[in-house]
């Protein structure tokens, strides 16, 4: 890895939990003197209603390092959506970040030079669970936030991977699509 971050992508699908708590954020990550930090000042600065984007914060006044965005993939209109997104996982997303960093997919001494970039998707169906267990669902986000960074640090899966299994792997809804499930 060179010394300079410009950009690196990857993502991360984390289930098997209970119904509506899968996370698959999508990450974005490189040096804020760059084109990653022009991307996280137009995002930060240009809010659009129903898709708000917000620090990740560990709790009120406590922004974590690198500076991390957490954008929804979804349109956000219900109060218990928004409770759940912009409490929940975005703390999920702040712990998955300094997960990163503790465990070396980020360097430390990188931590205010880099920017991220996390596209948050929440199930909306989230707000019909009646006893919506938090404790799995900030879980099941954190785990997904760190991955996804281990991923684009790693550049993974590599090129080499891709190729040699471009034939064996079957996007799930395309596959549901062939069967007349969708």
């Amino acid at each position: 890895m060179s010394d300079r971050i410009i950009m690196r992508v990857g993502e991360s699908l984390v289930a098997g939990g209970p119904p509506g708590t899968a996370a698959e954020p999508e990450v974005a990550i490189g040096e804020m003197d760059g084109p990653m930090g022009t991307a996280f000042a137009n995002l930060l600065g240009n809010q659009v209603v129903g898709h708000s984007r917000v620090l990740a914060l560990l709790n009120t006044d406590v922004m974590v390092r690198p500076a991390t965005i957490c954008v929804s993939k979804v349109t956000v209109d219900d109060a218990r959506y928004t409770n759940i997104l912009m409490g929940t996982v975005q703390y999920a997303t702040a712990m998955g970040v300094l997960d990163s960093v503790r465990s070396g997919d980020i360097p430390k001494e990188k931590a205010n030079d880099l920017g991220i970039v996390v596209s948050v998707w929440l199930n909306p169906g989230i707000v019909d669970v009646k006893d919506l267990d938090h404790q799995i669902l900030f879980d099941i986000h954190r785990k997904a936030t760190a991955q996804a960074i281990h991923k684009a640090m790693k550049n993974e899966p590599s090129i080499d991977w891709l190729l040699e299994n471009q034939d064996k792997v079957v996007h799930k809804y395309f596959e549901k699509g062939l069967k007349g499930e969708l």
